[in-house]
C-alpha cells in the first residue's frame, strides 16, 4: 500500500499547516538541585537565531540530552509543545513564560493534543517527522521550573505536547509553517492516548489496539503491553 493511504488526497491536506513560533535547542547544563545533588539536564533550551539547522534521526543541530536512558533517541528526536498553553501555564504557575518554557524543540501553534494523531507525518524543510507519543513529565521539569507540583498538573490536564521521530533527516528552516502531509487513519490522538495509558481511561481491548500500533513509540508499546500482562 502507498504511504498516502492515510488520507484521501494531497489537495485535501494542502491547508493543514502547523505554525512554527520558535525552534529551540540546548546543551546539557545544571538546572538546579535534586535530593541535594546538582541536576544536569538538556531541558534548558533557547530559541535559535540562524535561518536553518540540520536535523538528524536523533537530534536537532545544537541540541543534546543529558540522560539517553530516558530522554531522546530515535522515537523522541524532537519535542513539540503548543504555544496556546503557555498563557494558561503562566497564570497558573505565576511565572513569566515564553518559547521553550517546557524544554521543547518546537514551540508550535494551531494544533493541540486532541487534534494531533499518533502516526501523523509532518514535512519540515527537507525533513519528514512522525508523531510518536505524548510527553511523560518527570522531576527534571519540576526542578527546571521550580515547581514540584508541575508534573502532576501536566498529567492531570493533558497539556503534554508530543514527540516526533525523524523519518527523513535534512536541513530545516527556523521559520514556518510546517505542513501536515499525512494523517493516520487510526485517529488515535495524543490526548486520547495520554488519558488511556496514563490516566487509565480505556478498556483492555482499547489498550491492546493502541499497543499494536507500529507508529507508536517502542517504549509506550512495551509499557502498554506490560500493563496488559
Amino acid at each position: 500500500m502507498p504511504r498516502w493511504r492515510y488520507h484521501r488526497s494531497k489537495l485535501e491536506l494542502s491547508h493543514l499547516k502547523v505554525g512554527l513560533v520558535s525552534v529551540n535547542v540546548g546543551q546539557p547544563s545544571i538546572v538546579g538541585a535534586y535530593r541535594g545533588r546538582p541536576l544536569r539536564s538538556g531541558i534548558h533550551k533557547r530559541p535559535v537565531a540562524v535561518e536553518s539547522l540540520q536535523l538528524s534521526t536523533t537530534n536537532l543541530e545544537g541540541d543534546r540530552q543529558a540522560d539517553l536512558n530516558v530522554h531522546g533517541g530515535p522515537d523522541k528526536a524532537v519535542y513539540a509543545y503548543p504555544s496556546e498553553h503557555i498563557a494558561s501555564w503562566a497564570a497558573e504557575l505565576g511565572q513569566e513564560l515564553g518559547p521553550a518554557a517546557f524544554g521543547e524543540n518546537l514551540t508550535v501553534s494551531g494544533w493541540l493534543e486532541d487534534q494531533v494523531r499518533i502516526g501523523d507525518v509532518w514535512s519540515w524543510g527537507e525533513a519528514l517527522l512522525q508523531v510518536t507519543q505524548p510527553r511523560e513529565p518527570c522531576y527534571k521539569l519540576a526542578t527546571f521550573r521550580s515547581r514540584p507540583d508541575l508534573p502532576k498538573k501536566l498529567v492531570a490536564n493533558g497539556r503534554t505536547g508530543w514527540y516526533l521521530r525523524v523519518l527523513r533527516p535534512g536541513a530545516v528552516p527556523v521559520s514556518g509553517p510546517i505542513e501536515v502531509v499525512e494523517r493516520h487513519d487510526a485517529a488515535l490522538t495524543v490526548l486520547r492516548l495520554h488519558r488511556a495509558h496514563i490516566l487509565g481511561e480505556a478498556t483492555s481491548e482499547e489498550l491492546a489496539a493502541m499497543a499494536g500500533l507500529p507508529e507508536l513509540s517502542a517504549a509506550w508499546r512495551a509499557a502498554i503491553a506490560e500493563k496488559l500482562g
